[in-house]
């Protein structure tokens, strides 16, 4: 007999099962965003789903299964890159992005949620990271682009000037619970830039 060795929820079938997966996560990030990872209960999600407990326990097995499949989903709808022709304006439409993101009243405490089950729980510490590292590769070019042009040094590491942009962003989220507006936005984006310009961003 063969062993079963994929991922909880990773198949990517069409049709009504595909329609099945689409309410639970709906179902499950919404539970995450009103209660936390800790609440998450595969048999509350199904019925807020509309479907069989047998067939959550199944797909998804435990509630870490149901975020990782959740980040994989989130990741595959996030919104693509700028490309403006602009670094500047490439990482103030990322900072804004992520401000928007972060400023939803769901998605908000959703991220918040799923942070920190990541320091507890390592299925989902890793489906997390494997989040991240999709929306950095997405943007990477938006950098690579901008040495091309000149802009900046080439050997710069694109995924640490992403990353400043949106650290002061998350720290608002998780530690100063300040504002989150497009001053702030602004003020991330120009920052990264004008770094990523003096070549702090090099080896």
């Amino acid at each position: 007999m063969n062993q079963d060795t994929t991922t909880p929820g990773s198949l990517r079938p069409g049709g009504r099962t595909a329609r099945v997966r689409e309410s639970v996560l709906r179902a499950a990030g919404d539970l995450l965003a009103e209660r936390g990872f800790a609440h998450l209960d595969p048999a509350e999600v199904a019925a807020r789903a509309g479907v069989g407990k047998t067939t959550v326990y199944r797909r998804w097995r435990t509630p870490a299964g149901l975020v990782a499949d959740l980040l994989t989903e989130m990741a595959e709808t996030s919104l693509p890159r700028a490309d403006t022709g602009s670094l500047r304006e490439d990482l103030l439409a990322n900072a804004r992005l992520v401000a928007h993101t972060l400023n939803d009243p769901r998605q908000g405490k959703l991220f918040a949620s799923l942070i920190a089950a990541a320091t507890a729980d390592p299925t989902t510490a890793t489906a997390l990271r494997h989040f991240y590292d999709t929306r950095l590769t997405e943007w990477t070019p938006c950098i690579e682009a901008a040495a091309t042009r000149g802009e900046i040094p080439p050997e710069t590491d694109p995924r640490a000037v992403l990353s400043a942009v949106a650290a002061p962003l998350y720290y608002r989220l998780l530690t100063t619970g300040d504002p989150i507006d497009d001053h702030t936005a602004t003020l991330a984006a120009e920052s990264a830039t004008l770094a990523a310009h003096s070549g702090l961003f090099t080896p």
